[in-house]
């Protein structure tokens, strides 16, 4: 019997993140999925990382705790309010202030030191350059120089054990396409959670920059997004 291939996913609990290890799933890869708690505003989408999880059948599902906080910076790690309400012309103006410094570039250190030690080639990273808040650790330049430096980095890669590829496979997908695909996969987002700043209980406050992609690709697809909003009645 031949073995699988192992690959490491980067694992949110958002809308995402998920699509992308579903497609990790579909190419009969044995996943391994890491998440961070690094200090965010909730721990939600953590919630949903561990449902989600279960639910795609990750051989191992990992969770690391970091601390942001006290570098700040951002609206999900800092005493910064979450923009509400926002057209997607104004989202488009400049890097939003829930664009948490570096925090790719930290996350997939993790993946990446991960990858080395269960020799897996595959870091699955759910990053989108279509339908996004314009963060700079989203595009496929910064992927490309990553992989290359991942390469350069660690000893199994200049032993030539190992070569590491970043898979970004919704980079260029709109939003109602992540989640056509995720749906043709059997994917059931009614585990996962998208929101910057949910009520106490966890319901999406339908206001929010992530919120609105999220509603907005649901709507071009004509398919009702299974999660509750605030103000909606369940």
């Amino acid at each position: 019997m031949t073995e699988k291939k192992k690959a490491i996913v980067l694992l949110s609990g958002g809308l995402d993140s998920t699509t992308a290890m579903a497609i990790a799933k579909a190419e009969g890869c044995e996943v391994y999925s890491l998440s961070l708690r690094y200090g965010q505003r909730h721990s939600w989408e953590l919630n949903a990382a561990e449902k989600v999880a279960r639910a795609l059948g990750a051989r191992e599902h990992m969770m690391i705790d970091i601390d942001l906080t006290k570098i700040g910076g951002s609206a999900l790690t800092d005493k910064i309010e979450v923009p509400k309400g926002r057209s997607e012309e104004e989202m488009k103006k400049e890097i939003p202030v829930t664009y948490v410094p570096a925090r790719n570039t930290i996350f997939l250190s993790y993946a990446l030191a991960w990858a080395e030690v269960l020799g897996a080639s595959d870091i699955f990273i759910g990053v989108n350059a279509v339908d996004y808040s314009g963060y700079p650790d989203c595009r496929p330049e910064y992927i490309k120089s990553f992989e290359s430096m991942a390469n350069l980095a660690i000893k199994a890669a200049v032993e030539g054990k190992l070569k590491i590829n970043i898979r970004t496979p919704l980079i260029q997908m709109t939003k109602a396409e992540i989640i056509r695909k995720g749906l043709e996969l059997g994917v059931d987002y009614r585990l996962t959670h998208s929101c910057y700043d949910p009520s106490p209980d966890g319901i999406a406050c339908g206001q929010c920059d992530s919120c609105f992609l999220r509603k907005k690709g649901f709507r071009e697809t004509g398919i009702p997004d299974p999660i509750m909003y605030t103000g909606e009645e369940s």
